[in-house]
């Protein structure tokens, strides 16, 4: 396993010391393997592969800032014989942690590919916005008022 030293990443970030520890703890992914894409800016989707799966033996939950993919294989009663074994269609438990403000909007389950969409919605009042810069006296600065007036 590798490991990373994020000593400078806790140097020059306030507030991220969450997102390293959550680095540092996540392993190697497991079954069932799985890609995260970046669909926009703000966009998502994590695609699942799911052999030997049903639409009716996979469970989506979301609590918090975590998404909880859970799959359990209903017992197979038929006795068999396998030569070789190559598909895993054993129970499995997938999490993942999502970072604020991102939501799932949608999920299919097609040919054993599960695709779980997700998007970025951030609230206007955490958005960037432009500070004005005041001069000793109060006044907001010339610089600024004259481009206020050539935006007129």
């Amino acid at each position: 396993m590798r490991t990373f030293d994020l000593t400078p990443l806790y140097r020059s970030a306030i507030g991220f010391d969450r997102l390293a520890n959550l680095l540092e703890q996540r392993g190697e992914p497991s079954y069932p393997p799985y890609n995260i894409e970046l669909v926009s800016e703000d966009e998502y989707r994590i695609v699942m592969a799911l052999a030997g799966f049903t639409r009716d033996e996979v469970d989506i939950v979301t609590e918090r800032d975590t998404l909880h993919v859970t799959g359990r294989k209903q017992k197979d009663e038929t006795q068999r014989t396998f030569l070789h074994r190559g598909i895993a269609a054993r129970d499995f438990e997938q999490r993942f942690q999502l970072a604020n403000h991102v939501k799932v909007t949608a999920a299919s389950f097609d040919n054993g590919m599960l695709t779980i969409e997700l998007v970025r919605e951030v609230p206007e009042a955490f958005k960037p916005r432009k500070i004005n810069i005041a001069d000793a006296s109060g006044a907001v600065s010339r610089v600024q008022t004259l481009e206020q007036r050539d935006a007129a």
